[in-house]
Parts: structure tokens; C-alpha cells; sequence
């Protein structure tokens, strides 16, 4: 089910999101009214819940709220798998409120495309175990949904981001933009709708 977190949102200006529970309950109806099991979205949506942590705006002049990944709202422990075939780039515990708790890069080379995927808001359980360089099949378990208390304080769900360029960064890239910086990372984090659907 598509699902709407952007500004344009009315219904979000009826909740408090600074509780990670309203928000969950909000999504939880949607699936429910609509009969279906994972709620996607998020591509380049502007968004006013990062307004809640300093994470995304300390000492900024301009906020960071424009979202570069796609999200799939689903339960907790609910199993991940790669998009691709590849290796781990790298992995860490990204545990600021509101980024993205347990996190893995991984690395693909498919033809001549060089790129990664990144896998953010995953269970701790799913960093154990994880050796830099080890090779990943396409649809391999490589964790599990996280719950609120481990993945930044956000309902249940995977941050799913595709990247060209990861600028030397490892166990982390920005999953959020502010306006200035849009048109850089809309061609290093294309559309990964592109592939999911």
C-alpha cells in the first residue's frame, strides 16, 4: 500500500510525532482499512518528523527533511533480504535518536554498474555475525526489522536506499537531504521504486 509521510499529509498534522506510538497506530489503521500487509513509500518526500531530533537540524541553518530511501512499514522481526547479489561494505549501530539504529552497506557489482544498497532501522541481531567483504546472494537473509527502541525511535520498518557514491562513508550515508542539496543526491541515491515494484 502506498503511504503518504509527507508535508502534504493533512492527517499527520492531527498526530503527535514525537510518539513513535501514534505514528505506528496511524500506519496500522491504514494497512488495516486497507487490507494489506506492508505500507511503501518515501522517495523524495518532504517530511516534517525529523523536526523531532536534533539530529537532522543541530546547528543547521537549513533543516534536513527531505527523504532519499523508500520505506516499507512492516512488523517488527520481519526478515530482510538483499535486492542484489554482492558483499558487506560495511555495518554499524547508528543509535542517535531518530537515525537509523542497526545499519548495512552493501556493495554490488552487476554488469558494469557499481553501487550499493543500504538497509537501515534492522534488529541488533542483525549485525552479529556480519564480516566485512562477505558475499551475499541475491534474496540471502541479511537481518531483521528492528523495533522502536533499537532503530531511532520509529514505528517498525526497513529504510531501503539505493547508492551510487558513498563519499568514503562506512555504516552510515545521509537517508535524509536538506532543498540546497537535492539535486546532488537525487543522482547518487536514484529511485529505488525503480526496482522494488
Amino acid at each position: 500500500m502506498p503511504l503518504d509521510l509527507s508535508v502534504n499529509n493533512k492527517a499527520l498534522s492531527q498526530l503527535n510525532m514525537e510518539s513513535s506510538h501514534e505514528l505506528q497506530t496511524y500506519i496500522q489503521s491504514l494497512l488495516k482499512k486497507h487490507n494489506k500487509k506492508v505500507a511503501i513509500g518515501g522517495y523524495l518526500e518532504e517530511r516534517n518528523l525529523y523536526q523531532r531530533s536534533t539530529h537532522f537540524n543541530s546547528g543547521q541553518k537549513e533543516a534536513r527533511n527531505i527523504h532519499l530511501g523508500v520505506d516499507l512499514w512492516v512488523d517488527a522481526g520481519t526478515a530482510v533480504l538483499a535486492a542484489f547479489e554482492g558483499k558487506v561494505h560495511s555495518f554499524n549501530y547508528n543509535n542517535n535518536y531518530g537515525d537509523y539504529g542497526p545499519t548495512i552497506l552493501l556493495e554490488h557489482q552487476l554488469d558494469e554498474q557499481h553501487f550499493h544498497t543500504l538497509y537501515g532501522h534492522l534488529s541488533l541481531e542483525s549485525l552479529n555475525h556480519l564480516e566485512i567483504g562477505q558475499i551475499i546472494g541475491q534474496e540471502d537473509r541479511i537481518g531483521w526489522i528492528g523495533n522502536t527502541e533499537v532503530n531511532g525511535d520509529y514505528p517498525p520498518h526497513l529504510h531501503f536506499q539505493l547508492i551510487w557514491d558513498l563519499q568514503g562513508m562506512e555504516g552510515d550515508y545521509p537517508g535524509v537531504c536538506t532543498k540546497s542539496e537535492l539535486e546532488f543526491y537525487k543522482m547518487n541515491c536514484p529511485d529505488p521504486m525503480k526496482i522494488l515494484v
